[in-house]
């Protein structure tokens, strides 16, 4: 029996890899040949999504749980507030109302579709010459999207951040061969 499981095992475990592997921001896109303030925005999001795909890669289930005192929240619960801010940050950018999107996903798919938020996001305001036309809108108030570079991208930067550290006192941390400022991982 043991003999029939470890193929299959191994071939879920290369499926499972070759999907992560899919997602978006291991690496930093190149960057928009021109400066306009879209393509500001959307580089401020890549560089959120470099973050968050590299502080949440290869998480556990004791990083998820893990949190640094009782009054804080665990890692999972600040991945969860993390997909929330993508959530607002795509529907900005798709011009519709924000609606908290509440789901039973797990983890990976949580990962997922905050990177995918985020992806999707930066290709539209990436192409953009006038960022005026998109809105926060939360019910009947609807803000400025430069309300979304202090308020949810820097939010969820801020939170990546909290991810690493967390992640680095439970015992795993990021990956040492990733370089935040070119947006690369040595090979």
């Amino acid at each position: 029996m043991k003999a029939v499981l470890t193929p299959i095992l191994l071939l879920f475990a290369a499926i499972a890899t070759n999907a992560q592997s899919k997602l978006p921001y291991y690496e930093i896109p190149k960057e928009a040949k021109e400066f306009t303030t879209g393509s500001v925005i959307s580089r401020m999001i890549d560089g959120l999504g470099f973050r968050y795909y590299w502080a949440t890669e290869g998480l556990t289930e004791k990083d998820l749980a893990y949190k640094p005192s009782e009054e804080a929240k665990t890692t999972g619960e600040t991945i969860d507030h993390v997909l929330s801010l993508s959530q607002v940050i795509k529907n900005a950018a798709l011009k519709v109302p924000h609606k908290e999107a509440k789901s039973g996903m797990t983890f990976v798919e949580k990962r997922k579709t905050t990177l995918e938020n985020l992806k999707l996001a930066s290709d539209i305001f990436r192409k953009s010459t006038d960022v005026s036309q998109y809105k926060i809108i939360f019910g009947d108030k609807k803000h400025p999207i430069w309300n979304a570079i202090n308020g949810p991208i820097a939010d969820a930067i801020w939170h990546a951040g909290q991810l690493a550290s967390f992640r680095r006192a439970s015992g795993n941390p990021i990956n040492s061969k990733i370089n935040h400022f070119t947006g690369t991982v040595r090979k």
